[in-house]
């Protein structure tokens, strides 16, 4: 049941919701919908918005085999292709305005990262070698202007002169590295490696699973560090709950497409210990909370938490399928999303956020830069694949 109801919800609401944003006249999709419905038709557009719907559809296509999809995917391919990569000095932007026009040059790592992703399941969906040459293209970005010797660094000017890493830091703190940019790039590499089989991407999908074992995972605490100086030292003192359930089943997505038995060995404990530590601390039985901050836990049920719990229980009870606790709790996870997460006001999809009993309280946007359909429209493939793939998924 669980699982044709997720199907439903995929097709019923969250494609239809995404391909009513396309615009038509100046490429791409539309980059705000605020809480009351109200589209913005001249809002920024996000680069990784972008390159997350394009990745979306995509993946729905090659799982659905709706011709209509991979058509969506194009629209936001031919997008990414002529406004967010910057043609002159390359990389990809942070955004665009509404008509293309660069509006924020920054070039991030994380960035780079999605749009690798975006382009290389576009690739596999339309077979079009031009994707696949510019995923590799930022590929070589990456490895050659956003390094170090001891991983990746994160933002810089339109020219890759490093600059202050705000965007991707929280919490009060600006950090250099980030566990955040890392899983992403993890991510990325995975897909790329996936429809490439490129050594050289292969080699820095083991550095990278090395690095989330040696230095991100800290097994005294079972958990992730978050945020880092430049030599990888812990800054702030967070346990990301969303985060450590989506790194778990990520990291077994790529020890699958890496097929090097030894990591998945190393990598298996760890996964294992990410899984167990959350149910116990963050799961209450129906949903997740967000995170906890020195001691302090944010209770607010954000929409991609709930998303990468249902996946991340699900992938953890595929693995160690005598803990039938993760089957329960995926279950119970896509219930409270479906009663209460989906926002159930005529062409909505869902709430950005609400309370531990399930009332939206913040009135965010239901689009912007970093809402869109990455996390749950995934989740919904995930779970089809999954049960496709004779998994014991709940029923």
């Amino acid at each position: 049941m669980m699982v044709e109801e997720i199907r439903n919800h995929l097709t019923d609401c969250i494609i239809p919701f995404w391909k009513k944003l396309r615009d038509d006249e100046n490429g791409g999709y539309y980059g705000y919908m605020d809480y009351d419905l109200q589209v913005d038709q001249k809002a920024v557009k996000g680069c990784i918005l972008n390159s997350r719907i394009t990745w979306f559809f995509a993946n729905a296509y090659l799982t659905l085999h709706d011709e209509s999809l991979l058509q969506e995917a194009k629209h936001g391919y031919e997008f990414m292709q002529k406004y967010c990569v910057d043609k002159d000095k390359g990389g990809v932007f942070w955004s665009v305005a509404y008509d293309g026009t660069p509006e924020d040059t920054t070039k991030h790592t994380y960035n780079q990262a999605f749009s690798i992703y975006a382009l290389s399941s576009y690739y596999d969906a339309s077979k079009d070698k031009e994707a696949l040459e510019t995923a590799m293209e930022l590929f070589r970005i990456i490895e050659e202007r956003c390094t170090d010797e001891i991983g990746y660094k994160e933002a810089f000017d339109r020219e890759f002169k490093e600059i202050e890493n705000d965007k991707l830091s929280e919490n009060g703190v600006i950090a250099e590295k980030t566990m955040n940019t890392l899983l992403h790039v993890f991510e990325a590499y995975t897909e790329l490696y996936r429809v490439s089989g490129d050594a050289d991407v292969k080699k820095r999908l083991e550095w990278i699973l090395d690095t989330i074992a040696d230095k991100i995972y800290n097994p005294k605490l079972h958990r992730q560090e978050v945020f880092f100086d430049r030599e990888m030292n812990s800054i702030l003192d967070l346990h990301s709950y969303g985060h450590d359930i989506e790194t778990a089943w990520l990291i077994r997505r790529g020890t699958d497409v890496l097929g090097e038995k030894a990591y998945e060995d190393k990598m298996l404990p760890i996964i294992l210990d990410l899984t167990s530590q959350v149910y116990k601390v963050a799961f209450d039985g129906h949903s997740f909370a967000n995170e906890c901050e020195r001691g302090v836990v944010d209770q607010n049920r954000i929409w991609w938490v709930q998303a990468e719990a249902v996946v991340g229980f699900l992938n953890a009870y595929a693995l160690a399928p005598e803990h039938t606790e993760y089957r329960d709790a995926a279950k119970a996870e896509w219930e409270f999303i479906r009663d209460h997460v989906v926002d159930k006001r005529e062409g909505s999809e869902w709430f950005w956020d609400v309370n531990r009993e399930g009332k939206a309280v913040s009135g965010k946007p239901i689009v912007e830069p970093w809402k869109c359909p990455y996390h749950n429209g995934r989740m919904c493939l995930e779970v089809i694949r999954r049960a496709e793939g004779n998994s014991d998924v709940t029923r």
